[in-house]
C-alpha cells in the first residue's frame, strides 16, 4: 500500500470535449477535502504537459506520492511520457471519450469514487509498450499504455483529430468513411521476437493488411475489442492483422468492431510477442491515440514498468 499526501492532478480541456476539466477541478476538490496537498497542471499542448509532469518529478522536497490523470487514454499517454521508469505510482479519473485503460483496471467512471481509489493507495504493476521509429529522431521510445494502431486504424485516428465537425464519435465515423475511399491493404512485413507460439521465439510474415494493432490491452476507442486476449502483465504485446478485403466487407465488420465484439473473420489474424518489428509503406502509427511517427516501427513489452493505483 502506498500513502497518498500530495498528487499531482494533470488535466487537458480537450479530454471528453471539455469534461476533462470538470472532473480535474471535482478531483482537486475532493482531495483538498481529504487533506492532500494538490498541485494541478494543465498544459498547452502534449510537450508542454510532459514537461510539466518531468519538472514536478524532479522538484527537490516537493515530489508527489502520485501523479493523477484527469482525462482519457490519450492525456495518460502523454502523462507517461514523463512518469515510465520513475517509480511513482499512476492514478486514472477517467474524464476522456474512450477511458480504455480505467476500464481494463476497473477503475469507476465516477470522479469520487476514482479519488477514493487514489486515496486507498493499492497499487499493481502493470506492463507497458514502447513505439520507436525513425522519424522519432532523438527522442527515445514513445510509451503508451493501451494499443498502437497502424494504417488504416491511425490514419482514421489522425484524420478525425483533424476535423472540426462533427463532435463526437460521429467524427471518427465520417474519418472512417473518407480513410475508406483512399487504399486500403498495403504490403507488410512483421518480425516476431519473443513468441511463446514459435518454437524459436522469432517468426517474419509477410502480407497485405488494411491495418495491424498492437495491443498492451484489449481494447481501445471506448470498448473495440481490437485485441481480445490481450493480458495488461504477461510480458507480451498483442497483435490484430486485418488482412487484404474489400471496402464492402470493411463496413460490415466495423459496426461489430465498434461495439465490442470479437472480430471473426478470415483475414482477421492474431499473434503474441515480447518485440514486434512493423514495415509497410506510408503508414502512421498512433499510439493511445496520440501521434507515434511512422513505420518502420518497433515496439517492445516493458514487464511490470508502471504501478497503477487500483481498486
Amino acid at each position: 500500500m502506498k500513502e497518498i499526501h500530495s498528487v499531482a492532478v494533470v488535466t487537458n480541456p480537450m479530454s471528453g470535449h471539455g469534461r476533462g476539466l470538470e472532473v480535474g477541478a471535482a478531483a482537486v476538490a475532493r482531495f483538498t477535502t481529504h487533506g492532500v496537498r494538490v498541485r494541478e497542471m494543465c498544459g498547452d499542448s502534449a510537450a508542454d504537459t510532459t514537461r510539466l509532469v518531468r519538472a514536478a518529478l524532479t522538484d527537490p522536497g516537493h515530489r508527489p506520492d502520485a501523479v493523477v490523470s484527469a482525462g482519457g487514454d490519450g492525456l495518460t499517454c502523454v502523462v507517461l511520457q514523463a512518469l515510465a521508469g520513475t517509480g511513482i505510482p499512476l492514478g486514472l479519473v477517467p474524464g476522456g471519450t474512450g477511458n480504455d485503460l480505467a476500464r481494463q483496471l476497473d477503475i469507476p467512471d465516477d470522479t469520487d469514487a476514482a479519488v477514493d481509489v487514489v486515496l486507498a493507495g493499492k497499487t499493481r504493476d502493470v506492463d507497458l509498450g514502447t513505439v520507436e521509429t525513425a522519424t522519432a529522431g532523438d527522442s527515445g521510445p514513445f510509451w503508451f499504455a493501451t494499443v498502437t494502431g497502424t494504417g488504416l486504424d491511425a490514419r482514421v485516428t489522425l484524420r478525425a483529430n483533424g476535423l472540426r465537425w462533427p463532435n463526437g464519435p460521429a467524427r471518427y465515423t465520417v474519418a472512417a468513411l473518407i480513410e475508406l475511399c483512399n487504399g486500403l491493404a498495403v504490403p507488410y512485413r512483421i518480425e516476431l521476437s519473443g513468441s511463446p507460439d514459435h518454437p524459436d521465439g522469432t517468426a517474419v510474415i509477410d502480407t497485405d493488411a488494411i491495418m495491424v494493432a498492437v495491443g498492451n490491452t484489449k481494447t481501445y476507442g471506448g470498448g473495440m475489442l481490437i485485441c481480445p486476449d490481450a493480458v495488461l502483465d504477461d510480458g507480451l504485446l498483442d497483435l490484430t492483422v486485418v488482412g487484404a478485403m474489400s471496402r464492402l466487407q470493411m463496413l460490415r465488420m466495423l459496426p461489430a468492431l465498434s461495439s465490442g465484439k470479437r472480430i471473426d473473420h478470415p483475414a482477421v489474424s492474431q499473434y503474441r510477442a515480447a518485440g514486434i518489428t512493423l514495415t509497410a509503406p506510408g503508414a502512421p502509427a498512433t499510439a493511445d491515440g496520440e501521434p507515434a511517427g511512422m513505420l518502420p516501427a518497433t515496439f517492445r513489452a516493458r514487464p511490470g514498468a508502471q504501478a497503477i493505483l487500483v481498486p
